[in-house]
């Protein structure tokens, strides 16, 4: 993906942290192609509504613009893990409903409340804490049970979700919360035919029919993630949950990209092009001897920036149109690919893509194969100096 000339009049709008068009590394996001993804994801979910998940800063995307372009596309609410996350949100001027459902009992309930910020309880300690705050502050906060299905992560769990529901029945009464929604999570909805998906359904409804003998009546559950929203289309309930396929990346790769595209493009401009003679070492260690005589691109980015030093020889950039590989270890500033007999073309200034959506270029999960790891953990690496900049979205 060609880096934008920000003098462009009808270039798409830019936004990055640094303000910087030309940044050594960088990523950039396209905001169309979160519009595009969200857009497949409400056809997917049927009558269900879309939560658009942008915890960890938006998958590393960025929170706000990607929340601000997924509810232009039809998302009807954001999800994120902590308080400070939904505040932020807020703060960036979003109003749409948003869930905060990782918390321990000492996070700013009452920051919450004041934010209009819906809560996710997953332990009684948590209704009490949230209680605590509505005392407080006067207002009741909006709550939402979260259950545990069978993940065993966070959750009310089966011995606790008796007592929770006597306790939220008799705050409700009192008005001292509102409760809204009853949702969990499932462990293997990227085995979509495996058994323990249906198994946590059936507890997710016996969960729903408890709160229901209490006269707790949710105004909605829900329970799919990505990969049941692509998936599993009799799990989407009032609401699905997407994460990862909002951004592009399939969580169940082994059956197609469900026509989503690739948001985000890692990317550095070559600092240095040079000819190296056969039987010359490259990098530490000389892991990589040259065979023949050929020339070198220099790539300033490392694994202080998110290039995992693991991929040290084992991924490719698209650069000049063609693909490259890298050669030599993966240093903490740079990494080196061989141009081979492609190098004519290839300048200092250049854009090498380390993965990206365009045709050609590497995917985010080739290097998530390649360190036995997920799409999700690659999107989430790149750092320290990558700005990030933005195209697509809003004229």
């Amino acid at each position: 993906m060609p880096a934008a000339d920000a003098t462009d009049p009808g270039l798409a709008r830019i936004l990055g942290e640094a303000g910087c068009v030309n940044a050594q590394v960088e990523t950039v996001i396209d905001l169309d192609a979160i519009a595009h993804n969200v857009r497949i994801l409400r056809e997917l979910a049927g009558d269900a509504a879309v939560m658009a998940v942008v915890k960890a800063d938006g998958y590393n995307h960025g929170a706000v613009e990607v929340g601000k372009a997924a509810l232009a596309a039809g998302a009807a609410e954001l999800g994120v893990t902590t308080i400070d996350e939904a505040v932020q949100l807020r703060e960036a001027g979003i109003t749409a409903p948003i869930l905060s459902w990782l918390n321990d009992s000492d996070a700013d309930y009452a920051a919450a409340i004041a934010a209009d910020v819906e809560i996710g309880v997953s332990s009684l300690s948590q209704l009490r804490a949230a209680e605590a705050a509505a005392r407080s502050t006067g207002r009741a906060p909006t709550v939402t049970l979260k259950v545990d299905t069978g993940l065993n992560r966070n959750g009310l769990s089966t011995a606790e979700y008796p007592q929770a529901l006597a306790e939220l029945r008799a705050l409700v009464d009192e008005q001292a919360v509102r409760f809204r929604a009853i949702f969990s999570h499932l462990a293997r909805g990227d085995e979509p035919a495996h058994p323990t998906n249906d198994l946590q359904r059936d507890r997710f409804l016996d969960a729903i029919a408890a709160a229901k003998e209490y006269g707790l009546e949710p105004e909605l559950v829900h329970l799919a993630n990505s990969p049941a929203t692509l998936t599993r289309p009799d799990l989407a309930f009032d609401l699905v949950r997407p994460g990862i396929a909002m951004y592009g990346l399939s969580p169940v790769p082994d059956l197609g990209d469900f026509g989503l595209r690739p948001a985000m493009t890692f990317q550095a401009r070559v600092v240095q092009v040079k000819q190296i003679a056969a039987g010359a070492g490259v990098s530490y260690g000389h892991t990589w001897i040259a065979p023949r005589d050929t020339t070198v691109a220099l790539i300033p980015a490392g694994y202080a920036d998110g290039v995992f030093r693991p991929l040290s020889g084992r991924f490719e950039v698209w650069l000049g149109g063609a693909r490259h590989p890298n050669v030599g270890r993966v240093c903490m500033d740079q990494f080196v690919v061989d141009l081979g007999d492609n190098a004519a073309n290839i300048r200092e200034g250049d854009v090498a893509v380390m993965f990206g959506g365009g045709q050609g270029e590497p995917r985010a999960e080739d290097w998530a194969v390649q360190l036995d790891s997920l799409n999700y953990e690659v999107v989430c690496a790149p750092r320290g100096r990558a700005v990030r900049r933005y195209v697509g979205g809003a004229r």
